[in-house]
C-alpha cells in the first residue's frame, strides 16, 4: 500500500517484514548511512542564492524529509532521524575537505558527484548483500516509501538496542516476528 502518511509504527512494521535477519539489519546500519550521505554529495551542487542566503538541493531534501519524519507520530524516532540525516548531510558537505586533508590525489581530481556515485554504489552493494542473507527483496520494491523509511528504520534499530522505543519494538516483534 503506497501512502506517505502512515504513522511511524505502521511504516516500521511494514519495513521490518523485509528485515528480520540480523546480518541484513547490520548491513543496513552501514549501507543506508552511506546512501544518505551519497545523496547529499550528489545534490550539493549547484548552490542557489536568494539574497544573502544560499541553499542546495541536498539541504532542501533534508528539510522536506525532516518535516516528514517529524510528522509520523513518533517524536523521538523522528527527531533522532532528522539529527542523524543532518549529520550525514554535513558529512557530505565536508567530504571535499576530508579528501584534501587525507591527500588522496586521485580523489582530489574528481568532482564531488563522482565521489558521491562511488559511495552510493558501495552503499547499495552492502544493502543487496544484506538482502541476500535475508532471502527477500528490498522493501522499496513493493512500496517506494521504503526509501524514506530505511533511514528511520536504522535509527530505530539503534534506539531499540539502547532500550528506547519499547512499545514500537514490541509491536514490530509481535507483527513482523523476531529477528533471527
Amino acid at each position: 500500500m503506497f501512502s506517505l502518511f502512515r504513522p511511524a509504527t505502521t511504516l516500521m512494521v511494514q519495513y521490518a517484514h523485509y528485515h528480520r535477519d540480523r546480518r541484513n539489519i547490520l548491513t543496513h546500519l552501514v549501507g543506508i548511512p552511506l546512501i544518505v550521505m551519497a545523496v547529499g554529495m550528489l545534490l550539493m551542487r549547484p548552490v542557489f542564492t536568494v539574497g544573502d542566503y544560499w541553499f542546495t538541493l541536498a539541504g532542501a531534501f533534508w528539510f522536506v524529509s525532516s518535516l516528514w519524519y517529524l510528522s509520523r507520530g513518533a517524536w523521538l524516532l523522528g527527531l533522532a532521524t532528522v539529527v542523524v540525516n543532518g549529520a550525514l548531510m554535513w558529512a557530505a558537505y565536508r567530504t571535499p575537505v576530508w579528501v584534501a586533508w587525507l591527500g588522496w590525489p586521485v580523489l582530489q581530481e574528481q568532482p564531488i558527484w563522482v565521489l558521491g556515485l562511488g559511495v552510493f554504489f558501495i552503499g547499495w552493494v552492502i544493502q543487496f548483500i544484506g538482502h541476500w542473507f535475508e532471502g527477500r527483496k528490498p522493501a522499496f520494491v513493493d512500496d517506494v516509501v521504503g526509501l524514506l523509511v530505511g533511514p528511520m528504520f536504522v535509527v530505530g534499530e539503534v534506539l531499540m538496542t539502547l532500550g528506547m522505543l519499547r512499545r514500537m519494538n514490541q509491536d514490530i516483534q509481535r507483527l513482523a516476528g523476531a529477528t533471527r
